[in-house]
């Protein structure tokens, strides 16, 4: 993490608030890059299919209502702009942590990388054909889902992103900066890391400080 330079920044209170609610505000331009393919050995090929297969979630992927509450309520306020319907706030937010928690991420990661990639879109499509709420390239379709995969779903898109930046973690050794880089098609450049990771600090960090809870 000593690469992320940005995530260091605005220490002070008023000047962290600015920034979170500047992040939240911004519309981007579709940022995703290529997820660029590569072969994969037949093992890791199996166990993406299997992390990919879409199942209905099981249970809750918080601990107790109580937390599942007040976190729910800390996001969504801040995602209220975004996303006005309360229901769909919820539903996406609910998908969100339990994708994120079932692939081994901190969900406020996941809700930075999305701010970045889709801007909260859930139609989004970029120039490079990425799809939905995380930006997935079709292709993974091919190479680990299934026909019927749809990746404008709501639980489809975070499935696959979020299995994907797994992966990517794992191919990296646990090196966020280089496996945002695979995410996003751009290994070695430091803009795109630093803005996911600007977002999930400033934007999305829980439990909220007082002058992110003015932010939002």
């Amino acid at each position: 993490m000593g690469k992320l330079t940005v995530a260091r920044r605005a220490r002070c209170g008023p000047v962290r608030a600015l920034l979170a609610a500047a992040l939240l505000a911004w519309s981007p331009v579709l940022l995703a890059g290529a997820q660029v393919y590569e072969p994969l050995a037949d093992s890791v090929q199996a166990a993406l299919s299997r992390a990919i297969s879409d199942k209905p979630p099981g249970r809750s992927s918080f601990p107790d209502s109580g937390e599942a509450a007040q976190w729910l309520n800390a996001m969504a306020r801040r995602l209220e702009k975004k996303i006005p319907d309360r229901a769909t706030r919820l539903d996406f937010l609910r998908t969100v942590h339990y994708e994120a928690t079932r692939a081994g991420l901190d969900p406020q990661l996941v809700l930075g990388l999305i701010q970045v990639e889709s801007g909260f879109k859930k139609y989004a499509v970029s120039r490079a054909g990425a799809r939905g709420y995380m930006q997935v390239m079709p292709f993974w379709v091919k190479l680990i889902g299934a026909q019927n995969h749809n990746l404008f779903h709501l639980r489809t898109n975070l499935r696959y992103g979020c299995v994907i930046l797994r992966h990517y973690l794992d191919i990296e050794k646990g090196d966020l900066f280089r496996a945002l880089g695979r995410y996003n098609g751009s290994l070695g450049q430091a803009e795109y890391p630093n803005m996911v990771v600007a977002a999930w600090r400033n934007a999305w960090a829980y439990p909220a400080r007082p002058a992110d809870a003015r932010a939002g």
